[in-house]
């Protein structure tokens, strides 16, 4: 149940839906007042949502920095890759295909030919609400492959649909084998958060390497103080689909 409603509850997180949804109020609501309001709301939101000044002010709260290699000071046996930067249902069939997030497997192959991590766990299955059967795990791997890692360096968790199955699934798998101090955690510096939360939950606190950075340095030109710009939105929406994330894995217990 918790699964089903995280997923449709994203859905509800979106800044362009909850702007649409105010301006569909503002049509159907009774009263000038009420319809003036959220009418009035949803105008400003989209300005909000739509500035690039203040998207990049909210992301650089939440996302964890990035780690220059130079600062890494020892070399770890496992790096733990989480999924979710592929794009399951894109013909052809014959290759991956990666959506905005490849730091995360790009990065990860410099790591391990940098030698700061010697093999690769790959954590993540279907997270999808309908089941096709694909596994981003099984898919990130060839990638890797293709990239030069080796195939007997690579270990693959392909169960899990959410961070916190990565969490109990990675621990089961490691620790019979491995330390968490010989693990170093792989994924986007604005999911770090919840993720670096659901495994020192399950007593397995690693070290972190975030990727996929979103932040960029402040700017204070016309254009990035007024001018709306659509990737505003997404940077939002990863904002927001976090936090409430977040504060939902608390309330679950995940974190």
């Amino acid at each position: 149940m918790f699964f089903f409603l995280s997923k449709t509850l994203n859905y509800f997180t979106m800044p362009l839906v909850i702007v649409i949804l105010l301006l569909l109020l503002s049509l159907i609501r009774k009263g000038n007042r009420w319809r003036k309001r959220t009418r009035v709301a949803g105008i400003v939101l989209l300005f909000l949502f739509s500035n690039d000044f203040i998207s990049n002010e909210a992301m650089r709260l939440w996302e964890i920095p990035a780690t220059p290699y130079a600062e890494i000071q020892k070399s770890y046996e496992w790096g733990i890759l989480l999924t979710g930067v592929t794009k399951a249902e894109t013909k052809p069939y014959d290759r991956v295909h990666f959506s905005s997030g490849a730091d995360r497997a790009t990065h990860t192959v410099q790591l391990y030919k940098l030698g700061l991590i010697r093999k690769v766990l790959i954590s993540g299955g279907s997270g999808r609400l309908i089941d096709i059967g694909q596994r981003e795990a099984n898919d990130l791997a060839d990638a890797l492959v293709l990239m030069g890692i080796r195939q007997e360096d690579i270990l693959i968790e392909s169960e899990s649909r959410n961070t916190h199955e990565s969490a109990v699934n990675v621990k089961a798998l490691l620790q019979n084998i491995s330390r968490p101090e010989d693990c170093i955690l792989i994924t986007s510096g604005f999911h770090m958060r919840r993720s670096l939360g659901c495994f020192a939950n399950e007593g397995w606190p690693v070290d972190t390497f975030s990727a996929d950075i979103r932040t960029t340095n402040r700017k204070f030109t016309f254009d990035v103080l007024f001018i709306p710009r659509i990737e505003a939105l997404n940077v939002w929406q990863h904002v927001i689909k976090e936090s409430v994330g977040y504060i939902s894995y608390k309330v679950a217990g995940y974190i």
